[in-house]
């Protein structure tokens, strides 16, 4: 019985972790990009860099997608139209250098 209420523990500790999805945006528009970010909340978009390193980063619709000491800043990605696309990313309030408004930016 301790085994399968701690199996069900783990499961149902992991679903959030597998509910972001995963997309490259270099095989979308911006405007889709932006599209895929509002309609799911929150996104990871994995890309390469030109080095050949890999890149990745979760992207949200607003700062309620961010942990409580985070808020939403904009963040240009590549994608398919060769055009740096602003999308939403979390980012430390300590970034804010001590300003007392917390901006409240939507996609």
């Amino acid at each position: 019985m301790k085994t399968i209420v701690a199996t069900l523990v783990f499961v149902i500790a992991a679903t959030p972790a597998l509910a972001i999805s995963r997309y490259n945006p270099l095989s979308m528009t911006c405007e889709k990009a932006r599209a895929t970010v509002h309609r799911q909340g929150a996104v990871i978009f994995r890309w390469t860099s030109p080095r050949g390193l890999p890149i990745y980063d979760r992207f949200v619709r607003n700062s309620g997608y961010c942990d409580v000491n985070q808020y939403a800043e904009w963040k240009n990605i590549p994608t398919r139209d060769d055009r740096t696309c602003p999308v939403l990313n979390c980012q430390s309030i300590d970034n804010l250098d001590g300003t007392f408004i917390i901006p409240n930016r939507r996609l």
